[in-house]
């Protein structure tokens, strides 16, 4: 599943001839992916699944929404583990 998603995240086109999560972090944040924030990568991950659509660097009201979720989701899973997310409970 890790290789899936690792895939996924590097043929995706983020923009219009962007493709790969690095060229996302470039494109839309100005640094690599390994700099971004908590904050910058939840962005990121809330365009998906359409992310020639949205914007990830200046979002409107949609993409907040979900990058908060998605951010809340981070915090879960480094608090309590994966299947707090996956399963919806931990441990």
């Amino acid at each position: 599943k890790r290789r899936i998603m690792e895939v996924y995240l590097n043929v995706v086109e983020w923009a219009p001839g962007v493709y790969g999560a690095q060229a996302a972090s470039r494109h839309w944040f100005g640094k690599d992916a390994a700099d971004l924030s908590p904050r910058e990568a939840a962005r990121l991950a809330a365009i998906l699944p359409a992310p020639r659509r949205y914007e990830a660097a200046d979002p409107g009201p949609y993409v907040r929404r979900r990058a908060a979720r998605v951010q809340a989701a981070m915090g879960a899973v480094r608090n309590q583990g994966l299947n707090v997310c996956v399963l919806g409970r931990g441990g």
